[in-house]
């Protein structure tokens, strides 16, 4: 059987296990951390066709730890040892109209509360990251409803002013 157009998919391999720790980086605010898994050229689409790069990025993420705590990640039940998100990597092979990829999925749901209004969100969240040839996050597309989040870093925001 010719196996060379077949998709490989893994869950615990090393790039899955990198997700799952860049996801604790993001809950531990470790900035130098989430840098670390990221290439200086990252292109993140959040909900947008538009990408923001690497600065703008951790100025969001850093709004986010200003404005909320705590900040929770889950994967289906809580139990002990459950992951924070389900991470699965596909190493996609060449085709006639594209270069052979690999692609990391997460699924999770974010859960967080307000500082100022003690109003606690939920949030299912789906974030595919794509890695680049020098073993770093390239680009990643985020796919979860923004409004909630953004209106209470906008309130948060206004009223520090």
């Amino acid at each position: 059987m010719d196996t060379s157009g077949i998709a490989i998919v893994q869950f615990n391999d090393e790039k899955s296990k990198a997700i799952q720790s860049h996801f604790q980086n993001y809950l531990n605010n470790d900035m130098d951390g989430l840098k670390s898994l990221w290439s200086p050229d990252l292109k993140v689409y959040a909900n947008s066709p538009d990408p923001v790069g690497l600065e703008e990025l951790v100025g969001m993420l850093e709004a986010q730890h200003s404005t909320f705590s705590p900040i929770v990640m889950t994967f289906g039940e809580e139990v002990e040892n459950q992951p924070i998100a389900w991470v699965e990597t596909t190493d996609y092979p060449a085709t006639p109209s594209s270069p052979a990829a690999t692609w990391s999925q997460s699924w999770f749901t974010w859960t967080a509360t307000s500082k100022l209004s003690g109003e606690t969100i939920t949030l299912p969240a789906h974030i595919s990251f794509q890695w680049g040839d020098d073993g770093k996050i390239a680009a990643e597309y985020h796919f979860y409803e923004t409004g909630p989040m953004t209106a209470a870093i906008e309130a948060a925001m206004a009223a520090a002013e």
